[in-house]
């Protein structure tokens, strides 16, 4: 009897650690690299295309500090190429943007660079 007691307690910790390593593994999310290795550059709008992202998941933009920025604007600045007040800019060239559930817009606030397709939406579900 006590042998069935400690292969009981063996799989019960066996689960709970299984649990927890899902848990984390969910919990983190994935991580892409807009533009792949090309980075945030131009024409990066259709990148998103046959990917699905989720809530949670980082987004890495890839770019040189001094060429072009990063700003997370609403679905009006997107389509307009504008930068809503008190939207964030970001300018290391290696900025890691974590998604919200729904749409996420990005641009470059650089004059003419939005207009050039250096802007991507994704919608993390």
């Amino acid at each position: 009897m006590a042998q069935g007691r400690g292969s009981a307690m063996v799989a019960t910790v066996f689960l709970c650690m299984l649990m927890f390593v899902l848990h984390s593994e969910m919990a983190h999310g994935a991580t892409y690299t807009v533009g792949d290795s090309g980075g945030w550059t131009f024409n990066v709008a259709g990148w998103p295309k046959g990917k699905q992202f989720r809530a949670g998941d980082t987004l890495v933009f890839n770019y040189s500090p001094a060429a072009h920025n990063l700003v997370a604007v609403n679905k009006v600045g997107y389509n307009t190429c504008t930068t809503p007040r008190g939207s964030k800019v970001y300018k290391t060239g290696k900025d890691q943007i974590k998604l919200v559930k729904g749409q996420n817009f990005f641009i470059c606030s650089i004059a003419g660079h939005c207009q050039s397709g250096m802007k991507v939406a994704v919608t993390a579900i």
